[in-house]
């Protein structure tokens, strides 16, 4: 898209997605790999974005033992050197509400609108082949501490996983390393929130 002063205005991050689900609603055949598919499922980051913004969707506490699976299976595919993302039938076949999606994905525009404006490849050694496991592995981690049903720990890991996934589809190791910087916090968060609450329930105990 041009802008009035010549600038060339990338596209939007959300709306490969929104495009997806809305065509796919309509057809009634949204499902996480219906729509992982059409986005590309040999791409381990569109299926790292997909994931996380699942996470992100507003739903009970403890939801995330269920949604933070598909980021568990992806990201321990990716670390074990699989080729492209195979989900499990149970979590192919999951419907999804495209309502929730949108309002999720118009709720993180303003994460977006400012990843859009630095995104470019650089930095693609991060991508490399040699990398991809080691990657993998460091996202699972995050993916884990996401799983955790720790109170007020689990938004800080699914965006950090969210920016990874954006920089992995963009090849823009630069985002995608601040991504991981703020993971491996989030995990630390999450590690902290733990040993307050075993120390806290042991000195109940005592």
């Amino acid at each position: 898209m041009q802008r009035n002063d010549g600038e060339i205005r990338r596209p939007s991050l959300s709306l490969p997605i929104l495009r997806t689900a809305r065509r796919q609603h309509r057809a009634g055949t949204l499902t996480l790999g219906s729509l992982l598919s059409a986005l590309g499922e040999a791409s381990f980051g569109w299926a790292i974005v997909v994931f996380s913004l699942l996470t992100l969707l507003p739903l009970p506490p403890g939801s995330s033992l269920i949604t933070a699976l598909p980021l568990l299976v992806t990201t321990a595919q990716m670390m074990l050197g699989y080729p492209h993302v195979k989900l499990p039938g149970r979590l192919a076949r999951l419907r999804i509400d495209p309502l929730k999606l949108r309002r999720t994905v118009l709720r993180l525009r303003p994460v977006t609108r400012r990843l859009e404006r630095i995104l470019v490849p650089r930095y693609k050694t991060l991508f490399s082949r040699r990398n991809e496991r080691p990657l993998g592995l460091f996202m699972f981690v995050i993916a884990f501490a996401l799983f955790l049903p720790v109170p007020l720990s689990g938004w800080f890991p699914a965006i950090s996983l969210f920016i990874i996934g954006v920089g992995i589809v963009e090849q823009d190791g630069l985002v995608s390393s601040v991504g991981l910087v703020l993971g491996a916090a989030s995990v630390l968060l999450t590690a902290t929130i733990l040993t307050s609450l075993a120390a806290g329930a042991e000195a109940l105990i005592h």
